[in-house]
């Protein structure tokens, strides 16, 4: 027996992982992880005093501990046994992966395959080389099928991931810049998230592909998708409608129609609705039960939500940006008819040598646009503070502060911005 079956039989009674010594479960087995600014070895005998029944390290001088795992790697145990542990389920699994939209198709799709089957999927922003396998051995023996979001921001990174999760079936959201901090350029990005096709075309797994995308579609070289969109050719057919600001797909599909109604806002929505509706239907989740799932989710964590304070309505749309999404949150926002229309964006971080550009671009764009009020946050488009007619703040602190000497009151906001520039510290003063 090897280690990680011998890891493996432990974790078969206990079926808890801990990776920080601060939270540890009773029962669990702990994984000594190591980073730049921490390294889980110094904490053996404390996650052990805490109640972990076993540990996986790569100190030596732990080894002769009894319960003790050593490993040359902590990470890539962790990795292979959650590898393990998936071909035991012996479930399929749908990969997601894409520059925008992934955590909201992996939401909207696990509520529609919910109609149906028993699903487990990746929590908050677990999409990473810890949140995959973590994701894969919370998974049991009464999940039917799972979904795995997969995130990168370095060449191979989704490759290791599709090794991880060995996915049966997948589909990229989009491509567009971001991280290029970490990738260098947007060729590179392609070739990434590109890294899902070309593990399920030598899988001969099912790819879902939109096919109005052309760098999708460059992609998939011929191979056989299950393709949706607003082509009429495609297995899923869609067209984007509102009701009110909320947006809306008219779609058909294996011999149904149906028209999903949703609780999120933008355009932009309309292929991680049309996605979420294609997979359903791939399945065979009937009609009505897609178009309930759609209309039962409701977007959290500051993803294209729509809220009203008692002074002012808000699009909190902040938990991520990049160029692409900024600008199509921008569109989309500048499309909708309604009075008093204010933006406050925040730097779109993890751009590297093209962000000092990048962020000149949003300035030109907005600059022909007609908005009240613009408002701008970060180091970044401060870089341009007196070349622009718009309010410039370094940081949030300060914008809430501007907005306790001057409160705005009737007035529609866009908030977006990079999650590191935190701007849900000023939705309070709105």
């Amino acid at each position: 027996m090897n280690t990680i079956e011998q890891i493996y039989s432990i974790f078969k009674v206990c079926r808890k992982i801990s990776t920080d010594s601060r939270i540890i479960q009773p029962n669990s087995i702990f994984f000594a992880l190591k980073g730049e600014n921490f390294d889980g070895n110094k904490f053996i005998e404390d996650a052990l005093d805490k109640g972990s029944i076993a540990a996986v390290t790569s100190d030596p001088s732990y080894k002769d501990l009894e319960n003790v795992f050593f490993v040359s790697d902590t990470l890539k145990a962790l990795q292979d046994l959650a590898n393990y542990h998936r071909k035991q389920l012996k479930i399929p699994i749908i990969a997601i992966t894409g520059t925008n939209g992934k955590t909201t198709t992996k939401e909207l799709l696990s509520s529609v395959l919910a109609q149906k089957l028993r699903v487990a999927y990746t929590g908050g922003n677990k999409n990473n080389h810890i949140g995959v396998p973590l994701t894969l051995l919370a998974m049991n023996h009464t999940v039917d099928i799972g979904i795995i979001e997969m995130g990168a921001n370095h060449q191979g990174e989704i490759k290791t991931l599709c090794e991880i999760a060995d996915p049966d079936y997948g589909l990229i959201t989009n491509i567009g810049k971001a991280h290029l901090e970490g990738f260098g350029s947007i060729e590179t990005v392609k070739k990434t998230k590109g890294e899902l096709y070309d593990y399920l075309k030598k899988k001969q797994g099912v790819i879902f592909s939109n096919v109005d995308n052309p760098i999708l579609k460059e992609l998939l070289n011929n191979y056989s998708a299950v393709t949706y969109g607003k082509s009429e050719h495609s297995y899923c057919r869609g067209t984007y409608t509102e009701f009110g600001l909320e947006a809306a797909v008219e779609w058909e599909a294996n011999n149904e129609k149906g028209l999903a109604k949703s609780n999120l806002i933008g355009e932009y929505n309309f292929e991680n609705i049309l996605a979420a509706i294609t997979v359903g239907s791939y399945f065979n989740v009937p009609g009505t039960a897609i178009d309930n799932a759609i209309a039962c989710y409701f977007p959290r964590n500051n993803r294209s939500q729509h809220i009203k304070t008692i002074r002012n309505s808000l699009i909190l749309d902040f938990y991520n940006a990049n160029p692409t999404s900024m600008v199509a949150a921008i569109d989309n926002f500048d499309r909708i008819v309604e009075k008093n229309k204010c933006l406050i964006l925040g730097d779109m971080l993890e751009l590297g040598k093209d962000s000092e550009d990048e962020h000149k671009k949003i300035l030109d764009k907005i600059e022909n646009m007609n908005f009240r009020k613009i408002y701008l946050v970060g180091n970044e488009f401060y870089k341009f503070y007196d070349k622009y007619e718009f309010v410039f703040f370094k940081k949030v602190e300060e914008l809430a502060q501007h907005f306790v000497k001057k409160p705005e009151t009737g007035k529609f906001f866009l908030i977006k911005g990079s999650r590191g520039i935190k701007l849900e510290k000023c939705t309070d003063y709105l």
